[in-house]
C-alpha cells in the first residue's frame, strides 16, 4: 500500500550527489570570464583541477535541504594589455551552504600567479582578483537551486492528483444510506510493539566552543531553532519532552549533567522507523584547552539503517552547529609507526675500510724513498 505524500515526505533521508556536483562545477565554472578596463585585458577560468568534499541533498519534514562543503581549486588564464599570456591558480577553501545561502561566513580566495611578473601582467592580476570573485559567487548561488531541481524528485513523493489511487466519487453520486441500527465499528486493537534488531552508531567533532555553551545550544528551547533551522521545543529537566526539526525527532530527557552529558530517548518520525520504537541518544561533551569534543552515540538504531542515521547525525547535528559559526577543528595525530623513506631503508655504505686503505697508501708512499736511499758513507 502506497504511503500518502504527507507521510512519505516526512521521511528523514539523504541522497549523496558528490560525483554529480563535481561534474557540475567542472562544466559550469569554465564558462566564467571577466574583462579589464584596458584594451585586450581578459581572463577566464580555464580548468577546475579539484573539487574536494561531500555534497548531499537531505529531506526533513517535507523540506529539501542542501548539505555541502567543498574545497575548489582551479586554473585561470588570460591576456594582458600588451598581449602577454598570463596563467595562475586559485583555491577556494570553502564553498558551502553557509557562505552561499546563509551568508554566515565569507568566501576566502587564495591566489597565485604562475607567469613572470611585469607591469602589464600585474595589472591583469589585479583585475582578476577584483572581478573574478563576483562572477564565481554568482555561479555558486545557482548551485543549490540546480541541485534541488535535478535531484529533489528522487526524495519527494508527488501530491499530484494524477498519481493518487482511486479517484474520488463525482458530485452526482448518491451517498450510501446509513442505518441507525447498524452495528458499531469494531474498536481497533493497539498495535503490538515490534521486536527490532538494533545497533549503535556514533559521530564526533571538535568544535571551537565551551562545553557549557554547547550544552545550552542542545537543550535551551530558545537556541535550538538556530542550528536545527526548524521549529523546536524543549523542557530540559529529567522526564521533560523535546522535539527537533519540526517534530521529525522527539523524545524525553533521561538524565542531564550540565556541561558534560545529555541522555535522552530518541524517536524518528519516518515510515521506515519501527512504530513505537525508541533509541537512546547519549551526548558527551569533553572540554579541552581551546575546543570541546562532542560525541553523539545513538543506541537502538534499527539494523540496516546505520549508514543513513550516521549521515543524518553528521548532516543535521554537526553540520547544523557549523552552519551558525561553530568551527570544527581536526586534530593532527602522528602515526605510531612512520614509514621509512626508500633512501633510509637502504643500507648505508661504510667508509671505514676505504679510509684505512688510503692511510696505508700514504705511509707506503713516504716510506719507499726512505728505505730506497743508500746510506751516506
Amino acid at each position: 500500500m502506497a504511503l500518502p505524500p504527507s507521510t512519505a515526505n516526512w521521511h528523514w533521508k539523504n541522497k549523496n550527489v558528490t560525483r554529480w556536483a563535481r561534474e557540475w562545477f567542472e562544466q559550469e565554472l569554465v564558462t566564467i570570464s571577466v574583462k579589464g578596463d584596458s584594451d585586450g585585458e581578459v581572463a577566464r577560468v580555464s580548468r577546475v583541477t579539484e573539487v574536494d568534499g561531500d555534497v548531499e541533498l537531505g529531506q526533513r519534514k517535507s523540506k529539501l535541504i542542501t548539505i555541502y562543503d567543498c574545497k575548489i581549486t582551479l586554473d585561470w588564464s588570460g591576456q594582458a594589455s600588451d598581449g602577454t599570456d598570463v596563467e595562475g591558480k586559485l583555491t577556494i577553501p570553502e564553498v558551502s551552504h553557509e557562505n552561499t545561502l546563509d551568508r554566515s561566513t565569507d568566501y576566502v580566495y587564495d591566489w597565485s600567479l604562475v607567469t613572470s611578473a611585469s607591469p602589464a601582467v600585474l595589472a591583469l592580476y589585479e583585475v582578476i582578483k577584483k572581478r573574478l570573485p563576483a562572477a564565481l559567487e554568482a555561479k555558486f548561488a545557482e548551485f543549490p537551486e540546480v541541485l534541488i531541481n535535478t535531484h529533489g524528485k528522487d526524495l519527494t513523493v508527488s501530491a499530484d492528483p494524477s498519481r493518487t489511487g482511486t479517484p474520488a466519487p463525482s458530485g452526482s453520486a448518491t451517498p450510501a444510506a446509513t442505518s441507525a441500527n447498524a452495528p458499531p465499528a469494531p474498536t481497533p486493537k493497539p498495535a503490538k510493539k515490534e521486536n527490532v534488531n538494533t545497533a549503535t552508531v556514533s559521530v564526533n567533532a571538535n568544535l571551537v566552543a565551551s562545553a557549557d555553551d554547547l550544552y545550552s545550544l542542545l537543550t535551551e528551547p530558545g537556541r535550538l531553532p538556530a542550528w536545527t533551522h526548524a521549529a523546536a521545543q524543549s523542557s530540559p529537566t529529567v522526564g521533560g519532552e523535546y522535539s527537533l526539526f519540526g517534530g521529525g525527532v522527539s523524545g524525553k530527557y533521561i538524565s542531564l549533567a550540565p556541561g558534560k552529558e545529555i541522555v535522552q530517548s530518541w524517536s524518528l518520525k519516518s515510515p521506515t522507523w519501527p512504530s513505537g520504537h525508541s533509541a537512546t541518544l547519549t551526548t558527551t561533551l569533553e572540554q579541552g584547552s581551546d575546543s570541546t569534543k562532542i560525541t553523539l552515540s545513538l543506541a537502538g538504531v534499527p539494523t540496516g539503517s546505520e549508514e543513513e542515521i550516521t549521515r543524518n547525525l553528521e548532516g543535521y547535528y554537526i553540520h547544523g552547529f557549523k552552519s551558525i559559526g561553530y568551527v570544527q577543528i581536526f586534530p593532527y595525530t602522528l602515526s605510531s609507526q612512520p614509514k621509512k623513506s626508500a633512501l633510509a631503508s637502504k643500507p648505508r655504505p661504510s667508509y671505514v675500510p676505504a679510509a684505512i686503505i688510503a692511510t696505508l697508501v700514504l705511509v707506503a708512499a713516504f716510506s719507499i724513498p726512505f728505505f730506497s736511499t743508500p746510506p751516506s758513507k
